[in-house]
């Protein structure tokens, strides 16, 4: 996981989260990748989880800091937001599997569940939603390119969430994964061809080569959309992790006594809660 002042009420919240859901939280080691030193939220892990088995490294966001064209939402530009790319590089080589999440989920099944979904050989395994519009990601520029269109020729690609993944780290460096996703990032700059920050290069280099998981692991998108962050209710079927992707964060819509539903399911995990959450009015 990141770590970040404007996401450790999130991130506090995840981590709550997978312990207390763990048949085995002592087996559960945390690695954060922060781009600022800001002790202060260090201080804070710390002292709420004073037993935590964690590890933290510097993500140098000068790496990235060029490559990053604006997306249609600010948040989205963040460097830090774009770590997940050079995984493989940042940790240690003893670490061959890892599970990436994302700041603004909760778990609500054991974790070690989707640390030992079988990979079949791909570097990655992510729920697949393949009923999802896949042109969206991309702009007509790319789709009406006769070079660029070719890109997903052999291939079936589905949308997948990069806030949720299994990823094989040996196979991702052997793969040479990093730079495929930075030559997309290069070709970006030069000709716009999506709006949304670090995903669509993922879906270029990686869609239709990914192990699917069960969509119970990525209940996603209840932050709403990338705009209004208007609010969603569930999908149907079983859940094992709520993902509140999309514009609307859950901590902000319960401070600003705005919540949405499904809100409610990620204040228990929330460390920071006051009175002022109230669910009774």
């Amino acid at each position: 996981m990141t770590l970040d002042s404007n996401y450790l009420r999130g991130t506090m919240a995840a981590v709550l989260s997978i312990l207390q859901h763990s048949t085995c939280p002592e087996n559960v080691l945390f690695h954060f990748l922060k781009a600022r030193p800001e002790p202060e939220v260090l201080s804070s892990i710390n002292s709420t989880f004073p037993f935590l088995n964690f590890r933290v490294y510097r993500f140098d966001t000068t790496r990235v800091r060029g490559l990053i064209s604006k997306s249609i939402r600010q948040a989205l530009d963040q460097p830090l937001n774009y770590a997940r790319i050079y995984l493989a590089d940042i940790l240690p080589r003893e670490v061959n599997r890892l599970i990436y999440l994302d700041s603004d989920l909760v778990m609500v099944d054991d974790v070690a569940k989707l640390w030992g979904v079988d990979l079949n050989e791909k570097p990655l395994a992510a729920p697949e939603y393949c009923q999802a519009n896949f042109t969206h990601y991309f702009s007509d520029e790319f789709w009406w390119d006769p070079e660029l269109s070719k890109t997903f020729e052999g291939r079936r690609p589905c949308y997948f969430n990069t806030g949720v993944m299994v990823v094989d780290v040996e196979k991702w460096r052997n793969g040479n994964y990093t730079q495929r996703v930075e030559n997309w990032m290069v070709v970006q700059k030069q000709k716009r061809i999506y709006d949304l920050g670090s995903l669509p290069p993922f879906l270029l280099v990686l869609a239709g080569n990914i192990e699917p998981v069960d969509h119970r692991w990525n209940q996603h998108g209840l932050g709403g959309d990338n705009v209004e962050g208007k609010c969603r209710g569930l999908h149907p079927g079983p859940i094992s992790l709520l993902h509140w992707s999309g514009k609307g964060k859950p901590w902000l819509r319960l401070d600003s006594r705005k919540p949405c539903n499904v809100d409610h399911l990620w204040a228990p995990y929330d460390l920071y809660r006051s009175s002022k959450h109230s669910f009774d009015e």
